[in-house]
């Protein structure tokens, strides 16, 4: 599986809290915040109304690691967290990031990817 999602009884604003607390014990922060379904209303598009966030998160310590082992890795930077409602329930997930870095077959990259993965799962797990 690409990615790892955990399910919530939290709002989708309360989860997004709870992350920011449980990242930032982390030495994560989030860089930016996306609210889809209002930007979409924004350009124009007003079919697609269920809360949608996106929210990139670092680490600037590991991200300064990884980009000095392999420029490419800034293509995969920042690490992509999403808080949505689905069937009435709140979702939280990320893409693995073993499997984006895994493209540029490094095991050292591999490695730390595997180091942060477990860390960013570990939040979303404290997070729900």
């Amino acid at each position: 599986m690409f990615h790892y999602t955990v399910e919530s009884n939290k709002s989708v604003e309360e989860a997004i809290a709870s992350l920011e607390t449980h990242l930032k014990e982390e030495k994560f922060g989030i860089l930016w915040r996306l609210d889809l379904p209002a930007k979409l209303h924004e350009k124009g598009v007003d079919s697609y109304n269920n809360p949608y966030h996106i929210l990139e998160v670092c680490n600037p310590k590991e991200a300064a690691r990884v980009i000095e082992i392999n420029e490419l890795v800034g293509y995969f930077l920042p690490c992509k967290i999403t808080v949505y409602r689905s069937g009435g329930t709140t979702k939280i997930g990320l893409p693995k990031p073993t499997l984006m870095v895994g493209m540029l077959d490094d095991s050292q990259l591999k490695e730390i990817a595997e180091n942060i993965e477990a860390t960013l799962m570990k939040v979303l797990d404290k997070s729900k």
